[in-house]
């Protein structure tokens, strides 16, 4: 049965798995592998493209809420492992799979039945001084960027995963940080504020010209994550006409902070009113953070995001606001932004 509504998701993690997995070619995601997302658990639930992120992970301690820093030359190497993880996965299978740089391309894609896929980067770390990576990943597809992830690089500071707390921590971006917002600004990249601490938010806020984006975080107000977004947060992105891709993590949807697989989808809904509140109807969106975070047991993987139309539904959204959180939205700020 071909699902009621399609979603377009702010973030997910798998070509992190697949590059930790030595899976160079991505076969396993149209295969079927063990994990939130492949070729047949996203047709059985609607997924009809997202943000994939290029993603490296540092030496961590286990349960370490402080994140190292990542060596340069680690991170420009798999960085663009990754990104050549995507680009062989869209040439080899362009009917299931499509790299997508432009909204016009994602409306293309998803007409043909395939996957619309974004590259973005989570973390700069390998971006030199001179920007030249920069160049090369745009040339290659990417149209997104967050400075960091949860640790601190020469461009800004990531908040820490504490609870409770919120992302008021350490000084906003330095100057290697303003210019890369400028070269962002420059290329119709996107700046995903997800991770970023207060003050760094605050100066994307006074350079950026475009609107303000959180592609997977949600409402500090109902679970205080340092992760989360404050009120005052979605003031200004609302102010900007911007969007907020809710999350499903249930550490950053639960209000006592937990990691727990039995919470309820519903509280995913509860995120989106409160976000609908603060943001409108069109600054709500989709980020669920597959392959990256624990998500609610119904939701385990895409093949189960018709329960989550089904709790919309309960709660009283019509058909129209659902296409609007499922696709529409991001399509819409995908095309002001990006092209």
């Amino acid at each position: 049965m071909t699902p009621d509504f399609t979603f377009f998701d702010g973030h997910n993690d798998l070509l992190w798995h697949l590059h930790n997995q030595s899976d160079l070619t991505g076969a396993s995601f149209f295969a079927g592998r063990d994990g939130a997302l492949d070729v047949a658990k996203c047709r059985t639930g609607g997924f009809g493209g997202g943000f994939f992120a290029l993603f490296v992970a540092g030496d961590d301690l286990p349960g370490a809420d402080v994140k190292r820093p990542v060596d340069i030359d680690k991170a420009r190497r798999v960085t663009f492992e990754m990104a050549a993880i995507l680009v062989r996965m869209t040439r080899a299978n362009p009917a299931k799979l499509r790299l997508c740089t432009t909204a016009a391309q994602i409306e293309e894609a998803r007409s043909a039945g395939a996957i619309a896929a974004v590259m973005h980067l989570e973390g700069a770390e390998a971006i030199g001084p001179d920007f030249g990576e920069l160049e090369m990943l745009h040339a290659a597809g990417l149209r997104s960027l967050g400075p960091v992830w949860s640790r601190s690089n020469r461009f800004g500071h990531g908040v820490p995963f504490a609870y409770p707390s919120t992302g008021d921590i350490g000084p906003g971006l330095t100057p290697e940080g303003l210019r890369l917002i400028a070269e962002c600004e420059r290329l119709r990249i996107l700046i995903d504020l997800s991770h970023l601490n207060e003050a760094g938010f605050n100066d994307v806020a006074k350079l950026s010209s475009r609107p303000l984006v959180a592609t997977h975080s949600n409402a500090h107000g109902l679970c205080p994550h340092s992760r989360n977004l404050t009120d005052r947060q979605l003031s200004m992105i609302a102010e900007s006409g911007g969007l907020v891709g809710v999350n499903f993590g249930t550490r950053f949807l639960r209000a006592d902070g937990q990691v727990d697989p039995e919470t309820p989808a519903t509280l995913i809904v509860e995120h989106l009113k409160y976000l609908i509140d603060r943001l409108g109807e069109g600054g709500v969106a989709f980020g669920s953070d597959y392959d990256g975070t624990r998500v609610p047991a119904e939701l385990e993987t895409a093949a189960g995001l018709p329960e989550l139309i089904t709790a919309m539904q309960q709660a009283g959204f019509g058909a129209s606001l659902i296409e609007r959180i499922c696709w529409g939205n991001w399509i819409g700020l995908i095309r002001r932004v990006v092209g």
